[in-house]
């Protein structure tokens, strides 16, 4: 029997079946008109919750911003079919690399009746091919010198200068015992601002430091030094712990989200999540504080420039999102697979 002798039932149940790409039609104007169960368990939403919401709602924010959704449809419009690899968005707020295909659909007459569109999780994939190819090696060896220079430096400042102001607040105060009362004062005050340089030494010594018990141990550690006043909740999913340079790469962005939350957020609390996900480590910090606003410019701070550049220096995506006075949540991912050494 030819494939176009099948009963239509027969064709609509095939493709309902598949769960390894997500197979839908959109209308011409890019709304859902049907879903299939790979569809579901790629994007994670119900055929009852999707059907009739348009497609851009699987893109991130920056791609529905540029217009991108549109641009695609009418290329497949035009041309007939729309091929690409690209970030796309899960139910849940992480993201996924895809492969898409859409496909014009159109009548006897030549009418658009709407699109075929296929997606394909390829995330896996291709945080494998990353990890073996030269750029991953030269980011592990790159990770990897960054924190022996962080050490470096933390020892040298805690062995040396820390040592160093110790010793003069110490003669300060002896020299302030012997002093007339008017000039022991300024005396003191010098003592005091000594001690206070030497407890800013002190924490930067302790941010310098690289999670060396492994990254919930370093970030469990991080909580309680830094967070003094914010409740903070640490839930942990992985499977099990990532790659040197990987947990390092998450617990230096998790460090300036944390810092963020201190320094900037008046929050109450704060939660980390972190979980195994698509062969890597999926992060939500998120905190009940003011939130921020496009007026604010804090997506311009040079924090949330680092922890972007450090997500996808890493082959992975950095994003924060927060309405005025709900609170913040920056969520990022970033691959967790051994590199080869030879």
């Amino acid at each position: 029997m030819a494939v176009d002798d099948l009963p239509q039932a027969d064709i609509e149940l095939l493709v309902q079946s598949i769960r390894d790409y997500a197979i839908f039609m959109l209308d011409p104007r890019g709304r859902i008109a049907s879903w299939n169960a790979g569809a579901q368990r790629i994007k994670g939403y119900t055929a009852d919750e999707i059907i009739g919401t348009h497609f851009s709602v699987f893109y991130p924010p920056e791609d529905v911003a540029s217009g991108k959704p549109a641009m695609e449809l009418e290329a497949a419009a035009a041309d007939g079919r729309w091929e690409e690899e690209g970030w796309r968005v899960r139910k849940d707020g992480t993201r996924f690399w895809a492969s898409v295909v859409i496909t014009a659909l159109r009548g006897e007459a030549g009418e658009l009746r709407g699109f075929g569109k296929v997606t394909r999780d390829l995330t896996e994939r291709r945080s494998m091919a990353r990890a073996l190819d030269e750029r991953g090696l030269l980011l592990a060896h790159l990770v990897q010198a960054q924190e022996r220079e962080r050490r470096r430096i933390a020892s040298d400042v805690h062995d040396d200068t820390i040592q160093s102001m110790v010793a003069v607040g110490m003669r300060l105060r002896a020299l302030g015992e012997g002093l007339p009362e008017e000039h022991a004062a300024g005396v003191g005050a010098l003592g005091e601002a000594v001690e206070a340089a030497v407890g800013r030494l002190r924490d930067l010594t302790f941010r310098l430091r690289p999670p060396a018990d492994g990254l919930v141990e370093g970030l469990t550690a991080y909580l309680e030094q830094e967070m003094a006043g914010v409740a903070y909740e640490l839930v942990n999913r992985l499977d099990g712990e990532p790659p040197p340079e990987s947990a390092i790469t998450v617990y230096r962005i998790c460090q300036e989200a944390l810092t963020n939350v201190r320094k900037h957020a008046g929050a109450v609390a704060v939660a980390v999540e972190l979980a195994s996900l698509d062969g890597g480590v999926h992060v939500r910090v998120r905190d009940d504080g003011v939130g921020i606003t496009r007026e604010d410019g804090r997506n311009d701070h040079f924090g949330l420039i680092e922890m972007r550049e450090r997500a996808e220096t890493a082959g992975g995506w950095w994003s924060i999102r927060g309405a005025p006075g709900m609170g913040t949540t920056v969520d990022f991912w970033v691959p967790a697979v051994p590199h080869r050494t030879s």
